[in-house]
């Protein structure tokens, strides 16, 4: 017997063996063990002839498939997480009981809810929206024609949501998701910010577009204001309310003070002790007495140099917390009148926040060191006649310049600048205090105080509790991330619009944190984005075939994109087979 072969390793190969005159085909696998070749695996597939009738011609009772005419690929995965929630939230439900729509069509609560899944996956106008609906799961699972998805049909719907719906719908929604996922209200945290819109300047049919104080530093444009309260618990949205972007934050929350009190009522069902917690930028008299006159406990935060007397108590007053589990952070507690009542306060030292600080600060008094030196050595050479081109400079623009470099924070005390007249011209000494910057080192740096009306926590609790303000941030940080829950792009310009759109945001932003807090109890600890993006990868793909016999219409097969490890895991976590099931 001869035999011809192919030592492939690792890896399947054919085998041709010759046995009594013909030959014969084998797949193979072989591995070397030991050191040595040894096969594996072994399969007869045949001789020549077998082999070439079984690849040409089907198998006796072997229907073939047709060719596919096309495959329809639709995003499936972000998608159908986030409509089961809304399902369970019942969230059309209740905007269509609040605002209820006349005549046949999709309601109200069906195209919002279609805005509000876009915001959180794929934020575009509406004139974008039919098109992006027609590339995801929703073409199936909704009862509604892309067709009927223009930007005419959602401005109509729009209008029937005034800002008294909004408020039930929000009170409906936030009470069943308190209910229904056991939201945990022992932290609840307020806080405002804006955002800048491109309302032109002339149109005076938003109030809510002012100029203002940009957070985001775009002075030139008008900005709309946004109050939310959420939860210490993945920062979800309990309250929100839309004002004009020239508002500051204390007004803000005193308007808001019997919402506030009314939602504390509708969600606690029960609980005894809930705690708001504040910036400083909320502080006033009257929002402290509207409080202390509410049934929630606080934990707020002082200007720090509106307290020299706190600022000014000597690092040996102060106790380590390292041992209760908050390293490198020292505190000094007492008792202080703030705001007309007595109150627990806090005076803490974290180093890493005064190393943040620090460097912070070094890099702009490099900066302005740099200004303050290059000028003075263009004034001398003015003053030298070594400068004989362009205008002279003058007292008056010199001391312009200089204040605008001095405006930021801390840079008025830290540099002692002298600009005085000299045959004609100004000159600019300058030197930077070392004794001021040693003082705001020794007082202010790394320090933070805050006042509490739970004069019965710990130190450590008041702390972790003012720490978890982080969340009410990163709400408002998604809210303005281009990519989800973006409020942006914006293209509506009256009060009554405006208010809608950011009521949709705020719900979208409900449904991305409450998948987040879904998948952290199934052991998945992700961020929003993250999670977004890797399950919008999970696709679901139709290969349609062409009609075949008798048949009228194309035959349809359905499957899902080939998943990774962390996207499948997220897929059994959300058991989303449930709606694959549906299609296949």
């Amino acid at each position: 017997m001869l035999i011809n072969y192919c030592m492939t390793y690792n890896m399947a190969s054919i085998t041709k063996k010759i046995i009594r005159g013909k030959p014969y085909y084998y797949a193979r696998e072989c591995k070397r063990i030991n050191g040595k070749p040894k096969i594996v695996w072994q399969q007869y597939l045949g001789r020549p002839e077998d082999i070439i009738r079984t690849m040409t011609q089907p198998a006796k009772g072997f229907k073939a498939l047709p060719k596919p005419k096309e495959a329809i690929i639709v995003e499936f995965g972000a998608v159908a997480a986030l409509y089961d929630l809304a399902k369970r939230l019942r969230l059309t439900e209740h905007i269509d009981r609040h605002a209820p729509k006349q005549g046949s069509g999709p309601s109200v609560g069906d195209y919002l809810l279609v805005a509000i899944l876009n915001r959180c996956v794929a934020p575009c106008s509406k004139a974008g929206i039919s098109k992006w609906f027609q590339s995801s799961v929703l073409r199936r699972l909704m009862d509604i024609d892309s067709g009927q998805l223009s930007s005419q049909r959602f401005w109509e719907n729009m209008d029937r949501v005034s800002r008294r719906a909004i408020e039930s719908i929000e009170k409906d929604v936030t009470g069943q998701m308190v209910r229904d996922f056991d939201i945990d209200l022992k932290r609840v945290l307020f806080d405002a910010t804006n955002f800048f819109t491109f309302i032109d300047t002339f149109n005076d049919r938003s109030t809510f577009a002012q100029r203002g104080k940009s957070k985001e530093g775009r002075r030139a444009l008008r900005i709309v204001g946004l109050a939310l309260l959420v939860s210490a618990d993945f920062h979800v949205p309990l309250l929100h309310r839309t004002y004009p972007g020239n508002q500051a934050d204390a007004p803000t929350f005193s308007s808001l003070t019997e919402q506030l009190i009314s939602r504390y009522r509708d969600i606690t069902d029960g609980a005894e002790h809930v705690t708001i917690i504040f910036d400083k930028g909320n502080n006033s008299q009257d929002n402290l007495q509207a409080i202390e006159e509410s049934p929630y406990h606080f934990i707020g935060s002082l200007v720090p140099t509106h307290h020299p007397d706190l600022l000014a108590i000597p690092a040996r007053k102060f106790y380590p917390l390292d041992a209760q589990g908050l390293p490198g952070v020292q505190a000094y507690r007492c008792q202080r009148e703030v705001f007309k009542t007595q109150r627990t306060v806090l005076v803490t030292y974290n180093e890493n926040l005064f190393v943040a600080q620090s460097r912070t600060l070094l890099r702009e008094i490099a900066k302005r060191q740099g200004l303050l030196r290059n000028l003075q050595h263009q004034l001398r050479r003015h003053r030298e006649g070594k400068v004989r081109k362009g205008s002279r400079p003058t007292l008056e623009g010199v001391s312009k310049k200089v204040k605008g470099w001095l405006k930021a924070r801390h840079m008025k005390e830290l540099f002692q600048v002298h600009i005085t007249d000299s045959e004609g011209l100004p000159m600019l000494n300058y030197r930077f205090d070392n004794r001021a910057w040693q003082r705001l080192q020794n007082t202010l740096l790394g320090k933070t105080i805050l006042f509490t009306d739970n004069d019965q926590w710990t130190e450590v609790e008041i702390i972790r509790g003012y720490r978890s303000q982080h969340h009410v941030e990163t709400a408002f940080r998604r809210m303005k991330d281009c990519h989800h829950i973006a409020l942006r792009p914006q293209y509506h310009w009256t009060d009554q619009k405006v208010e809608v759109h950011v009521f949709c945001c705020v719900l979208a932003l409900l449904l991305c944190s409450l998948l987040r807090r879904q998948l952290h109890g199934k052991g998945i600890d992700r961020s929003i984005p993250y999670i977004i993006d890797e399950l919008a990868k999970i696709r679901e793909i139709g290969i349609v075939y062409p009609p075949q016999g008798k048949q009228q219409m194309p035959g349809i097969q359905m499957t899902l994109s080939q998943m990774s490890e962390k996207q499948r895991s997220l897929y059994d976590a959300l058991d989303l087979q449930r709606y694959y099931n549906q299609a296949a």
